[in-house]
């Protein structure tokens, strides 16, 4: 038999044979075909397909074929390739395919799910594994130094849980932080967890058996990779800066939820130098407030004296930020002069860092050689980090502050990230990958095409695309209402502010709850929320607000469990938000999702276009905010039997010239116009 996606995914399939009940979908088996040429021509694709397409099966099944296509099957028995192992950095001479997700829970659905049955029905042998970030495992070693220095090290606290880890570690199989029975303190973690800058490699007595690198050897030796895009990221722009990364190298690379790629990838390829960071780095070296730390333990008792001096700058350090933006520049400001302040800490954290380096190099013992070396590393980035900020050593980032009031004090953060991404894309992945393919279930701006502005803004231009509508019948399952008579909340604002708590009181009570209520800002949500609080109680409903502080996941768990009520939430809510079935049944989404261009970054962006000869509503603003509602909608409708509403309280999709671009993006369903006097 000559293995072909149509065999796997088709009517009469190997999937349906196993599940006799599995919908075949013909959208699914197009994507399928498609993702398969791509791989086979060495060319790029985006790929969208509406919900309920299956997407993940789409390309799972062509990445499977791909990396054992040097494979022969047959119905009796699996004829393997042979590989290397690929262990300690060995290269896999098997194709890799590396397939890259925003959310933990499509990661957990890809390897926990989806993966297990295809290597069950696919008569080929394959291996997948989850690659994780080496931070996320704990190190044998460190963990015994941490064990032997915890009174000089460690707070009472971290000292309870270290004692419960020592238990852990006899019974893991993985050492991973994920499988760890409770959340371990910050601080203790970093004393524990694998770190490459003070790796001892094979010289480390615990080398066969540590956690990091079982989990590598796994790796290398893995056809299929499953990974979070924060590390993808992270790993290109490590090869930029030092030749190679974190990841084996890969033939071909997958990336599900590509619409998140700019704002993640912004992320990796720029600077960020927060007050905490430098804080915390000094403290661990020494902390005036508990007298614990690396030269506490180690009775250097005039270096301590030279971190608490350092700490001390770092405050008047963070005080001249602040000062510089001023008392009402508001909580971000973007930074266009070089040296606005003086670097009083880059030649500071570089003599603590040489005298590390020094101390280390005296030393005859290889794991406290490695240690300080590594502290030396640290001190030593965040040094060259603080120049090149200062200094807009890279005149293609935009700098920016921003700062916010804390329980622990006054935080001031540096950031500077890329105007723009693609050149970086096409230098750094597109020009390297030969086929990187890109899925989401909203990346276009419209039902035909519309592809060109998610290209343009990640380097991707001239890829192939390919556009799959949803299976689902929204024609019978949603209905749009749309509240056509509003005040116009861009121009009178304050008037829209004050109708909006009646319009939704209105909706919630046609769904019994039951119900997210989507904002485009953290301030409106929160007015609106307290204007409605003693309604919530009168109508025996619950409010669930994001402005309350309670984290995103746990907010959705509580609503899950009792949907008799509403859900208000901002920008993480309109994506990557999966409630199937009764628990909800209305979207109210409150305004058009414009991006408003007071952020440094979208500020330089815009202005970017505009220079040019752009216009940057036209070029950015609405094609953004399209692909946002698109994705607000696609909250409501996850399965074949999901019915319900999505309200639109913002009047300008019927009243502006542009209104038509939002309706024409969004799926074919009834649509009813109503008026707020009714």
């Amino acid at each position: 038999m000559t293995l072909d996606v149509s065999k796997i995914l088709g009517p009469g399939g190997l999937i349906q044979r196993r599940l006799p009940h599995y919908e075949n979908r013909r959208q699914q088996l197009q994507m399928a075909e498609a993702v398969v040429e791509a791989l086979r021509d060495g060319r790029h694709l985006v790929a969208e397909a509406g919900t309920g397409v299956g997407k993940s099966f789409a390309y799972l099944v062509p990445a499977i074929l791909h990396a054992t296509s040097d494979q022969i099957e047959s119905p009796s028995k699996r004829i393997t390739a042979t590989t290397n192992s690929g262990e300690d950095g060995e290269e896999n001479k098997t194709r890799r395919v590396i397939i890259s997700t925003h959310t933990i829970s499509l990661q957990e659905q890809l390897i926990n799910k989806d993966l297990p049955l295809l290597n069950s029905v696919i008569p080929r042998e394959f291996s997948s594994v989850l690659v994780k970030g080496r931070g996320n495992y704990l190190s044998r070693r460190r963990f015994d130094i941490a064990k032997s220095r915890a009174v000089q090290m460690l707070d009472d606290g971290e000292m309870m849980q270290l004692q419960k880890l020592s238990q852990w570690v006899k019974e893991t199989k993985d050492g991973s932080l994920s499988s760890i029975p409770f959340r371990p303190m910050g601080g203790l973690w970093d004393e524990v967890a694998s770190d490459s800058t003070n790796c001892l490699g094979k010289k480390c007595k615990t080398h066969e058996s540590c956690f990091y690198y079982l989990a590598r050897r796994r790796v290398f030796g893995a056809q299929i990779l499953v990974a979070n895009h924060a590390l993808f990221f992270t790993d290109l722009a490590l090869r930029a800066q030092i030749g190679f990364g974190i990841l084996p190298d890969y033939s071909a690379a997958i990336l599900d939820e590509c619409h998140t790629i700019e704002s993640v990838a912004s992320g990796y390829l720029g600077i960020k130098i927060t007050a905490g960071q430098l804080r915390y780095t000094l403290s661990k070296l020494y902390n005036p407030a508990t007298g614990r730390g690396l030269f506490a333990a180690m009775g250097l008792d005039r270096m301590c004296e030279e971190v608490n001096k350092t700490l001390h700058l770092v405050e008047q350090f963070v005080f001249d930020l602040d000062h510089w933006m001023g008392p009402d520049r508001g909580d971000a400001k973007r930074v266009s002069a070089v040296q606005i302040v003086s670097n009083t800490l880059s030649e500071q954290f570089l003599n603590i860092s040489k005298y590390l380096t020094s101390v280390a190099d005296n030393s005859s013992d290889p794991s406290k050689h490695s240690e300080l070396s590594g502290a030396a590393s640290r001190l030593q980035g965040i040094a060259g980090d603080i120049t090149a900020w200062l200094t807009q050593r890279d005149d293609t980032l935009v700098y920016w502050l921003e700062r916010a009031q804390t329980r622990s004090g006054l935080r001031v953060d540096m950031h500077a990230a890329p105007i723009d991404i693609s050149g970086k894309m096409r230098e750094l992945l597109f020009q390297q990958v030969p086929s990187v393919i890109m899925a989401s279930a909203t990346v276009s701006t419209g039902r035909e095409g519309g592809f060109q502005f998610f290209q343009s803004r990640i380097g991707a231009t001239g890829s192939r695309t390919i556009q799959l509508g949803s299976p689902f019948d929204y024609k019978n399952q949603a209905e749009l209402i749309i509240v056509s008579d509003l005040p116009d909340p861009s121009a009178n604002a304050a008037e829209y502010q004050q109708a909006l708590p009646a319009m939704i009181k209105r909706y919630l009570l046609k769904t019994g709850g039951h119900a997210f209520v989507l904002f485009t800002s953290y301030g409106m949500l929160r007015k609106t929320a307290e204007s409605m609080q003693s309604w919530f109680a009168e109508q025996n409903l619950t409010l669930y607000s994001q402005a309350d502080g309670t984290p995103r996941g746990r907010l959705l768990e509580m609503f899950k469990e009792n949907p008799k009520g509403a859900l208000f939430g901002t920008d993480s809510f309109w994506q990557g938000v999966d409630v199937p079935g009764d628990a909800l049944g209305n979207v109210i989404i409150t305004k058009l999702p414009f991006s408003v261009p007071d952020h440094p970054l979208l500020a330089a962006r815009l202005d970017a276009i505009r220079n040019a000869g752009g216009n940057p509503f036209r070029d950015y603003q609405i094609p953004e905010a399209v692909i946002k509602l698109r994705q607000g909608f696609g909250r409501l409708i996850r399965t074949a039997q999901d019915k319900g509403i999505v309200v639109v309280l913002d009047p300008r999709i019927r009243s502006k010239y542009y209104g038509r671009q939002f309706l024409a993006a969004l799926p074919d369903c009834k649509i009813a116009y109503h008026s707020c006097k009714k």
